[in-house]
């Protein structure tokens, strides 16, 4: 590992040709860029292409893509596996989430005040939540049920903006698939007692048809994954 450098971004991504660019030119420039691991999810657009040529111009890029199109949540699980830094944050291949708040939203983990820490689009009235006032009303629901079931008192547990010690998430195993991950990494981090904090982030929500939004089958699957590893385990 090289000296002082400690951090593992990872990012999933499917058809992102329009951001993508703008959000790897801004993460190559975090103090402490360990590693960029991408993994493209199948992309029918010029993702791949576009990754292709970030990978050649900035070192610290590790680009990865799925054969077939798997979901987010395999993404991810493919992407943590390949990361070696000590601290390893989620950021998504759009523009909802700026890249430049990383460095504050890694703080209370680098001052050894926290294990894990979520970006929280909810601590501040200036963000933009969402286009779509359904999606503010689904999370905020999911996030009840996951502070009643797991003991936890978050605000926004579907933010994809989170920053795990590295050692911690490595050892998780993760058995969902599509947007399961959000449900099941907070539900696995309660159980083991991590120190949990939350930390104001800026959100840039896009218009409904632009992202790729959780669909009514995600909504179903998110509760059956609240009630399975608060249950079953």
């Amino acid at each position: 590992m090289q000296q002082n450098c400690y951090l593992s971004i990872v990012v999933p991504l499917y058809n992102e040709e329009a951001t993508v660019a703008t959000v790897i030119q801004q993460l190559v420039k975090l103090p402490g860029l360990l590693e960029i691991v991408v993994v493209d999810d199948c992309s029918s657009d010029r993702t791949p292409h576009i990754l292709q040529e970030l990978a050649n111009q900035h070192p610290p890029i590790v680009s990865l893509r799925h054969k077939k199109n798997q979901g987010k949540t395999a993404a991810l699980k493919t992407a943590i596996q390949r990361t070696r830094g000590s601290i390893v944050v989620v950021q998504d291949g759009d523009l909802e989430y700026h890249p430049g708040e990383i460095s504050d939203l890694i703080k209370p983990i680098l001052e050894g005040r926290a294990d894990v820490v979520y970006g929280s689009r909810f601590l501040r009235r200036d963000t933009a939540i969402c286009a779509y006032p359904q999606q503010y009303i689904v999370n905020r629901v999911l996030t009840a049920a996951m502070n009643v079931a797991f003991g936890l008192e978050l605000t926004d547990v579907e933010t994809c903006y989170k920053a795990f010690r590295g050692e911690i998430l490595r050892k998780m195993p993760i058995t969902s698939s599509g947007f399961g991950f959000e449900i099941e990494i907070t539900a696995r981090l309660a159980k083991i007692g991590c120190e949990i904090q939350e930390h104001s982030i800026t959100y840039r929500g896009r218009k409904y048809e632009a992202g790729k939004k959780m669909m009514p089958r995600d909504l179903i699957a998110a509760f059956f994954y609240v009630f399975r590893f608060s249950v079953i385990g």
